[in-house]
C-alpha cells in the first residue's frame, strides 16, 4: 500500500520534472514571401513576414519598403499550435505592396530583433493599355477634361474602377494635388463594360479640382484598397465560408500645367471656357404701373467655374424705382465631362412714380480660356414706362381738429378718392380752410396761461393705422400710411411712401416700410408681422406729438 503511494509521488516528479524542463520559446527565424513573381506594374501583390514565436505586432518595421514601393495596410495575426506535446506558435505580418516603377526591384533585408529576412528580386513588368486590361481583375483609368489650364480655373477628374472579380469592400482615396481645392462632384456611378471579352462592373467618380498655385504639378490620383474573394481550392459551401485577400491599385500619375493670370487682365479673376448672362421679366413687356411688382430673373451660368467663384450681380436702379433682391439660387452639375455651375436670383422692383426710366445695361467680363482673350457677358440697357395707376386708392387725411376756450376736438372724415380724381382737389381745397379757421380760432384765443403742452388724442387714422398693424393687414397698412403722414406733417407734400420716408426721417420706420414692401412685391412673397412697425409708429407719433404740442402755446 506504502509502495503504491510512493510510487505515483515518484511519477508525479517525473512528470513535473518532464513538463519544467520544457524549453522556453524564442524567436529563431523569420522569412518573407510575396504571393507571385512578377508582378505588373501599378497592380499590387502581397508580401508575407513570418515569424517562428509570439512576437510584439509593432516589432516588424517597413519603412526600408518605402523607397520602391507604396506600402498598404498591414494586417497582423498570432497562432498556437500543440501536437504530441509539441507547441509551436507563429506571428504573421501581411503587407499589400504596390510598385512604384517598372524594372527589377528588391524587396530588402527586414530585421527583428537580430534575425532578417532575405531579399527578394521582383520582376515588375510595365504596362500597356491592352495588356493591362487582359491581365488584371481589377484596375483604375483616369481622365482630366484638361492638362493646361489658368490658375482658379476648375478643371474635372473623372476616375473608373474596373473589376471584374467579386469585390467583398474597398474604399478609393482622395486624388492629391499640390496647393489645389478638391471636391467631388454628384454621386458615384455603377455601370458594366467589357473589355477585351471580358466583363467588368465600373464605379465612376467625378471630382472638381481647382490650381490655386501656377506652375507644373503632378495630379496623384486615387488608390483603391479593399478585399476581394480569394480563388482557392480550399473554398467550402460548409457555412458558405469563404476567403479573402486584400488588394490595392493605384491609378496613374497625370501631369498639369498651371497658367498664371495674365498681365493685361483687369477685375474679378474669372477664368472659363463659356459665361453668360440671361434676363426674363414677368410680366414681359416694356410698360408698367405705379406700384405694380415687377419680377426681373438674371441668371449666370459659367463652365469651369464652381458655384462659390461666381461673382455678385450688382444692378443699378434710377430713382423712382425700389429693388427687393431674393437670394440667389446656386446649382452645379456635369455637362458634356465639364462643370457648369449656375447662379440664378430674381428681383422685385417696384415703381412709385410714373414715368419713362432707363435700367442701365449689366456688365460682366471674363477670360476665356479658350481664345485667351477677355470677353464681356451683357444684359443692354432697358428702357421701361412706368404709367399711373387708377386702381390704387389713397385715403386722405383726416381734418384738423377745432379749437375752442375750453378744450381741443378732433374730428375726422375718411373719404376714399382715387389719384389725381376732382375729388382730391376738392378736398385739399377743404383741408386748407378748416386750416385756415384753426389757426384764426388759435390765434384769437386770449386765454392767459404760460406755455401749456395739449394732448392730443390719437386721430382715427392713426387708430386705424395702429390696427391694420397689430392684425398683419400689410396692404391695409400700405393704404394708410400716406393719410397718416399728411395728417402728421401738413406742409409737405406727401402721395408716396418714398415721401413718408423722407418726410419722418426715421432710420427704422425707412428699414421697416422696406420689409413690408418686400414682404409683398418680391416674387417669394412671405407672411409679415406688423408688431415691430406697431412699436415703430408708436415712437414716431409721440416724437412727432411733443414737436406739434410745442406749438401749441398761448402767451400770457
Amino acid at each position: 500500500m506504502v509502495s503504491m503511494k510512493n510510487m505515483n509521488l515518484a511519477m508525479l516528479s517525473i512528470l513535473f520534472c518532464v513538463l519544467m524542463s520544457t524549453p522556453a520559446f524564442a524567436l529563431t527565424k523569420i522569412v518573407a514571401t510575396v504571393d507571385r513573381n512578377p508582378v505588373m506594374e501599378k497592380e499590387s501583390f502581397i508580401l508575407e513576414v513570418t515569424a517562428d514565436d509570439d512576437i510584439d505586432t509593432n516589432a516588424l518595421d517597413t519603412s526600408p519598403l518605402l523607397k520602391d514601393f507604396i506600402v498598404g495596410r498591414t494586417s497582423v495575426s498570432s497562432q498556437t499550435s500543440m501536437v504530441n506535446f509539441n507547441t509551436t506558435r507563429t506571428t504573421k505580418w501581411t503587407t499589400v505592396l504596390i510598385p512604384r516603377t517598372s524594372g527589377s526591384l528588391t524587396i530588402p533585408a527586414l530585421t527583428i530583433d537580430s534575425f532578417s529576412t532575405t531579399p527578394i528580386t521582383l520582376e515588375v513588368l510595365k504596362t500597356s493599355a491592352n495588356s493591362s486590361n487582359k491581365s488584371q481583375d481589377i484596375f483604375i483609368t483616369s481622365s482630366v477634361s484638361s492638362k493646361e489650364v489658368y490658375v482658379q480655373q476648375q478643371l474635372t477628374l473623372t476616375v473608373k474602377l474596373h473589376f471584374s472579380t467579386e469585390l467583398k469592400q474597398g474604399s478609393l482615396t482622395e486624388p492629391s494635388l499640390d496647393g489645389a481645392n478638391i471636391t467631388q462632384v454628384g454621386k458615384d456611378k455603377e455601370t458594366d463594360n467589357i473589355i477585351n471579352g471580358k466583363r467588368y462592373r465600373v464605379i465612376e467618380r467625378n471630382y472638381a479640382i481647382s490650381p490655386q498655385q501656377s506652375g507644373d504639378f503632378v495630379l496623384q490620383t486615387p488608390m483603391f484598397s479593399g478585399e476581394v474573394l480569394a480563388q482557392t481550392s480550399r473554398r467550402t459551401n460548409f457555412l458558405s465560408f469563404a476567403e479573402t485577400k486584400p488588394v490595392s491599385v493605384l491609378g496613374e500619375e497625370i501631369n498639369l500645367s498651371v497658367k498664371p493670370i495674365p498681365d493685361n487682365y483687369q477685375g474679378f479673376w474669372l477664368p472659363s471656357e463659356i459665361l453668360t448672362l440671361h434676363q426674363e421679366w414677368q410680366p414681359d413687356t416694356d410698360s408698367f404701373k405705379v406700384g405694380e411688382p415687377i419680377t426681373r430673373t438674371i441668371t449666370l451660368t459659367a463652365a469651369g467655374l464652381s458655384e462659390e467663384q461666381l461673382p455678385t450681380i450688382d444692378i443699378e436702379m434710377p430713382k423712382g424705382i425700389k429693388m427687393y433682391p431674393d437670394q440667389a439660387e446656386l446649382h452645379t452639375g456635369m455637362n458634356s465631362n465639364r462643370l457648369v455651375s449656375q447662379k440664378k436670383q430674381n428681383f422685385a422692383l417696384v415703381a412709385s412714380k410714373a414715368g419713362t426710366y432707363e435700367l442701365p445695361k449689366i456688365v460682366i467680363p471674363w477670360w476665356n480660356t479658350v481664345t485667351n482673350k477677355v470677353q464681356q457677358a451683357i444684359i443692354p440697357a432697358k428702357t421701361i414706362t412706368i404709367l399711373p395707376n387708377d386702381d390704387i386708392e389713397v385715403s386722405p387725411a383726416p381734418i384738423v381738429p377745432s379749437v375752442n376756450s375750453d378744450s381741443i376736438h378732433t374730428e375726422q372724415q375718411t373719404i376714399i378718392v382715387k389719384q389725381n380724381s376732382w375729388l382730391q382737389w376738392l378736398f385739399l381745397a377743404l383741408w386748407l380752410l378748416t386750416s385756415a379757421a384753426w389757426l384764426i380760432s388759435t390765434l384769437l384765443n386770449k386765454k392767459s396761461t404760460n406755455t401749456v403742452p395739449v394732448n392730443q388724442p390719437l386721430v382715427p387714422s392713426f387708430k386705424a393705422l395702429l390696427n391694420a398693424c397689430e392684425n398683419n393687414q400689410g396692404d391695409k397698412v400700405l393704404s394708410l400710411l400716406v393719410p397718416w403722414a399728411k395728417s402728421q406733417y401738413p406742409n409737405q407734400k406727401i402721395s408716396t411712401l418714398d415721401d413718408v420716408t423722407a418726410a419722418v426721417n426715421d432710420d427704422a420706420l425707412t428699414q421697416e416700410l422696406s420689409i413690408l414692401q418686400q414682404s409683398f412685391y418680391a416674387k417669394d412673397t412671405k407672411q409679415w408681422n406688423g408688431s415691430t412697425l406697431l412699436n415703430v409708429l408708436k415712437n414716431v407719433q409721440k416724437v412727432s406729438g411733443n414737436q406739434t404740442n410745442q406749438q401749441f402755446t398761448l402767451n400770457p
